[in-house]
């Protein structure tokens, strides 16, 4: 009587275990089909290849016009001036990068051809440890090299390069210096700057640690990642764009800016640098905090009341001359780019609906340029430097190269 009342229990936990099994995986499939139903696409592929296909044309063109170890800047329609750089510059690697994006999307050889020439002539900044932008220089170029077409050559560029960015590492403040001229950085000799753009050139040192093996690379991300988080965001996740630390005890001195409205306001460039940052740390961490971070920094954009109804935000969203200021093209293209992936993250639907506004503005004729205007470039009414007056209202390199970035991550969802 015992044995067949356990073979009858035993039964009954074993169709309860099957029921629950059954109904967990209900549930799973009703969450991935909610989430597949949850967006419907606005942009046609059609439309983005139309626009990769005059993107690819306007570079191809722009690339005539180049002189020898000369990069693209901005161009200024005014007086029909097209500005370029050294390799030096922090904006070298966004050329050869946007190049090889188009390459992938277009096929065309001729970009890839381009991109490996200006590549030959970058090469020399690997070791370069006067910048905290090696990311941006090196691994927009270099990195999307060797995802496309992996070489060892790229792969002992990019470990240079990454630790040469390593050698600014400060481990008392733990986190890595931004600028060195203490004349225009509101800083003194013996402080250190870190700018919230830095959180953009982590990525580099991620990739340096799973090429290699050594932990160093990934141990300095994340450290200058928490530092940041510590002191570069405000109880509301507004940042400030230059936090100066006293470089011998790692005290926060100063929390102001250099390219925004005011030390107290939201400059909508850095918001957008420091939401990308940190949408990388957690895909390179799975780190919940980091992702938590990204959410936090996603509610400041998408719900501040001054962001305009076509959703490119004005440069700073705390100008005294709003609704009539100049928005930023460029904020909006890194925005956009790091929403979708934020998406990918947490399916939450308002950041891929507020990327695709994004795209949608960006890809009319308001803000995209026509084919041989603005010099090649594709973007209008970027946002450079207002206090300084330096690149206003103009196509910039950095604008592009998030852009066509934002693209492909819309077409991969």
């Amino acid at each position: 009587m015992k044995l067949n009342t356990l073979k009858i229990f035993s039964f009954v936990v074993f169709l309860s275990i099957l029921s629950c099994k059954e109904n967990k995986e209900t549930e799973e499939n009703t969450t991935n089909q909610t989430s597949e139903e949850k967006i419907t696409k606005s942009i046609s592929e059609e439309k983005i290849d139309s626009v990769n296909r005059l993107a690819a044309n306007q570079y191809l063109s722009m690339a005539k016009n180049l002189e020898e170890s000369r990069y693209p800047k901005t161009f200024y329609p005014e007086n029909n001036k097209f500005e370029t750089s050294n390799s030096g510059w922090w904006t070298s690697g966004f050329y050869p990068g946007t190049l090889l994006y188009l390459y992938e999307e277009t096929g065309e050889d001729s970009l890839k051809i381009e991109a490996e020439r200006i590549l030959k002539d970058l090469k020399r900044e690997e070791s370069n440890t006067s910048t905290h932008d090696l990311g941006f220089m090196m691994f927009c170029s270099f990195g999307n090299a060797n995802r496309i077409d992996p070489k060892p050559e790229y792969q002992e560029i990019l470990m240079n390069s990454a630790k040469s960015l390593a050698t600014r590492y400060n481990d008392t403040v733990k986190a890595i210096r931004s600028w060195d001229s203490a004349s225009w950085n509101k800083a003194g000799e013996d402080d250190l700057v870190v700018i919230i753009d830095n959180m953009m050139n982590l990525e580099l040192l991620f990739w340096a640690t799973e090429h290699s093996g050594d932990s160093t690379y990934y141990n300095i991300a994340v450290n200058h990642a928490n530092t940041t988080m510590k002191n570069h965001f405000r109880e509301d996740y507004s940042s400030y764009h230059e936090v100066i630390y006293d470089e011998a005890t790692g005290d926060v001195k100063k929390q102001i800016t250099n390219q925004g409205f005011a030390d107290d306001s939201n400059w909508a460039r850095g918001q957008a640098w420091g939401l990308y940052g940190y949408v990388v740390m957690y895909r390179a961490t799975k780190d919940d905090k980091y992702l938590e971070m990204a959410k936090n920094i996603a509610e400041v954009v998408l719900n501040d009341p001054n962001m305009p109804e076509d959703k490119i935000p004005f440069w700073d969203f705390d100008t005294d001359k709003i609704p009539n200021d100049l928005k930023d093209s460029s904020a909006a293209a890194v925005m956009a780019s790091a929403l979708l992936e934020l998406y990918k993250y947490t399916d939450d639907a308002e950041y891929f609906t507020v990327a695709e506004e994004m795209l949608e503005s960006l890809s009319s004729p308001e803000y995209l340029a026509d084919q041989d205007e603005l010099g090649g470039f594709l973007l209008k009414h970027g946002v450079g430097n207002m206090p300084n007056k330096t690149e206003v209202d103009v196509p910039l390199t950095y604008g592009d190269y998030y852009f066509v970035e934002a693209l492909k991550r819309y077409q991969e969802i």
